[in-house]
């Protein structure tokens, strides 16, 4: 597995912890469906969260979050319709970001930006 997808699936991992930690309940994570991917899927109170995970272990490229452009926040809402399509929910659904900075010599720094819409 190439390096940044090692980096990917350590970040997603810690974002479920910390999700965990703050009351949701993580349903899925990585889940996939054709060409559609989520990285978490969660539950909290009565909404259905559709969480992506951005990680990044320098500051070179900017932010993790300022990587989730216009066009991955329409894939998301499409991977999110075709969950919604094979696994029908009543909850209300959101969108959220969760970014993971991992830089050399420190603890990760966690950033949820919830209800997200672009």
């Amino acid at each position: 597995m190439a390096i940044h997808n090692t980096r990917g699936k350590e970040g997603e991992a810690i974002a479920a912890h910390y999700l965990s930690d703050r009351g949701f309940e993580i349903l899925a994570c990585n889940w996939r469906s054709g060409y559609y991917e989520l990285d978490i899927i969660a539950v909290r109170g009565n909404i259905l969260h559709f969480i992506e995970v951005k990680t990044r272990h320098s500051l070179a490229f900017g932010f993790p979050e300022e990587a989730v452009t216009k066009r991955k926040f329409d894939r998301l809402k499409k991977a999110a319709s075709r969950f919604l399509t094979e696994h029908p929910r009543k909850e209300r659904i959101q969108f959220d970001i969760v970014s993971v900075l991992r830089l050399a010599g420190r603890p990760p720094e966690l950033l949820l930006i919830e209800d997200v819409y672009l």
